[in-house]
């Protein structure tokens, strides 16, 4: 079977092809860079920019094809207010659709496809099961929203559509929004907290969610969506805490009155100085803890990594960039 993944030489996809390979399989990547990756001596590229129907009907998708979706723009880097939908929404639900109807024209059925847990917005119910109440606090999680709406709507038209929602993907290469965090930490000064940090915080390894979309294939390509996350996430003080004392640092855990660092941070947003998205903040204080049960129930889906692992080694991997070192196929940080 041919596999073409979307996206496939970002984040996810740089896991998702090794592992399909050594499954036996043919891979198709196609994205609109090629890095130079170990893989691609077993794996076909192809430059396609999803935004563009003709750039995908150029890559001859076949009936038999196993499609995956992991083209995205994420919330890093920051975007101001009045530009985030023309940044979402092409590639987010735009690029999803061409890609979707590209696949109906050629037959093919079978698609895995990444949204994000962002499109639940505020906690109802704790943990945060599948069924949980949608309603998005922004533009990037509106764009991942729609492209789930579509999935119904082409699940009744005869496609067989997985779709995962990840929380903050961890894993080799990006670090993203976290180097922040090391920053103030590596400085030796205080690390604010929105609110008091005795909620948790979830991540999700990058090999694991590889590992989902595998798996998905494997059972045959369900139509129903799974939440991706990791198992016991620890509160937000004693996660930073370890890594404060891993990395050896005088830097103290500043709680802070989350209502008052929320309306200042709506205010930066409003002035067109944003530090921080609203979909993250809105939310930092809240239980955002996804159940991940029904990935284990229906694709034996099980994640592997910890939280406070990812986390130090997501730090290990930002100190040896200071010191020139390559990155190792460790952990670190996504978006």
């Amino acid at each position: 079977m041919r596999h073409v993944i979307f996206g496939g030489d970002g984040f996810v996809g740089r896991h998702l092809a090794p592992r399909l390979i050594a499954d036996g399989e043919e891979v198709i990547v196609a994205d609109i860079v090629k890095s130079e990756l170990a893989h691609y001596r077993n794996a076909r590229f192809v430059t396609c920019d999803v935004t563009e129907p003709a750039s995908i009907a150029a890559l001859g998708l076949k009936v038999d094809d196993m499609v995956y979706n992991l083209s995205a723009k994420m919330l890093s880097p920051i975007q101001v207010r009045a530009k985030r939908h023309e940044f979402f929404f092409p590639v987010n639900y735009f690029g999803t659709e061409n890609i979707i109807k590209a696949m109906d024209h050629a037959g093919a059925s079978k698609l895995v496809h990444y949204t994000t847990d962002m499109i639940y917005g505020h906690t109802v119910t704790y943990p945060m099961t599948e069924e949980h109440p949608v309603a998005p606090l922004g533009e990037y999680g509106w764009s991942k929203q729609k492209t789930e709406e579509l999935a119904v709507v082409w699940r009744d038209r005869g496609m067989n559509i997985s779709v995962f929602r990840p929380r903050l993907i961890i894993g080799p290469g990006r670090l993203g929004i976290l180097e922040k965090l090391f920053k103030l930490i590596d400085w030796n000064l205080p690390v604010p907290m929105i609110g008091s940090g005795r909620n948790p915080y979830q991540f999700i390894s990058v090999f694991d969610c590889a590992e989902a979309a595998r798996l998905a294939w494997k059972v045959g390509v369900p139509n129903e969506a799974y939440n991706l996350g990791s198992l016991n996430p620890p509160p937000v003080r004693k996660l930073l805490g370890d890594l404060v004392k891993h990395a050896g640092s005088k830097s103290i855990l500043l709680p802070t009155p989350a209502w008052a660092v929320k309306r200042t941070l709506d205010l930066l947003d409003l002035m067109n100085m944003p530090i921080m998205d609203p979909e993250q903040y809105l939310i930092a204080d809240e239980e955002c803890v996804l159940d991940v049960t029904k990935g284990g129930r229906q694709l034996g889906w099980v994640p592997k990594y910890r939280d406070e692992d990812m986390l130090i080694a997501a730090y290990k991997e930002y100190r040896a960039k200071k010191a020139g070192v390559a990155a190792g196929a460790q952990h670190a940080p996504a978006e």
